[in-house]
């Protein structure tokens, strides 16, 4: 029998200054991901000033996955007045089409704490950050100066909703997740369904309702080392499961 092929997943680039120039990156560990764990082939999309592009990119892609960055989404984007640098604007501008665009396709939506927040705001959702003060209970990022390793070694359990994707993916009612993100969700995206929330109710995974196109989006960092974290691991096996099919 024929060996099926791969899909394709583009993954979301950001806009960094390396060497002095311009420069569109990716964290390896995401291409990594998509290949070792999803089983799918990961191409790069670049996060440039065309956003009128994204149909045709979406149209050679079989799903898109929006990863993590250091940047923030530009307030405006979601009805804010103020917000916290770093921007990268070019990003939110080619995320905000790629998700109408693959939708609009009826093609998996893949996204990882920031590209979590890209598909809420897309969706006409908010965004809040924990450093502005509000109702929010518990850190959700590591003190300023530890180290990359202590970065990702914060975190703290998440309750998932009976029924959802998530639950379906991994089996669990509560999970340890990493934590490292300020933003969060404010008022949840046209229809999204909450799949897991943090103790103080943070929105920690969401997914499409049934019957829509597909979304599958986490707020911590799947992608970071998952080998012994099971429910790490099934999430991007659903990646590759829903971007075969």
């Amino acid at each position: 029998m024929p060996i099926p092929a791969k899909p394709v997943i583009g993954v979301i680039a950001c806009n960094r200054m390396v060497e002095g120039e311009a420069a569109l990156t990716v964290k390896a560990r995401y291409v990594e991901a998509v290949q070792k764990y999803a089983g799918a082939i990961p191409l790069i999309c670049p996060s440039i000033d065309d956003a009128a592009q994204a149909e045709t990119i979406i149209s050679r892609l079989d799903a898109i996955l929006l990863t993590g960055s250091n940047s923030n989404i530009e307030p405006s984007r979601y009805g804010a007045e103020t917000g916290r640098a770093p921007f990268d604007p070019n990003r939110d501008g080619m995320s905000h089409a790629l998700i109408l665009a693959a939708i609009a396709a009826r093609k998996p939506v893949f996204g990882v704490c920031r590209g979590l927040q890209e598909i809420n705001v897309a969706l006409g959702g908010t965004l809040v950050d924990q450093r502005d003060g509000g109702t929010i209970e518990h850190p959700h990022h590591a003190p300023d100066g530890v180290s990359l390793e202590e970065m990702f070694g914060f975190g703290h359990e998440v309750a998932v909703e009976p029924g959802t994707v998530l639950a379906e993916v991994t089996g669990a009612t509560r999970l340890p997740v990493n934590s490292v993100h300020y933003q969060m969700i404010g008022a949840l995206g046209e229809g999204l369904v909450v799949n897991a929330r943090a103790e103080d109710g943070v929105v920690e995974a969401v997914s499409s309702a049934p019957d829509a196109s597909p979304i599958l989006a986490v707020q911590w960092h799947p992608e970071w080392r998952p080998d012994n974290r099971p429910h790490d691991l099934a999430f991007w096996r659903r990646v590759g499961e829903i971007s075969r099919d």
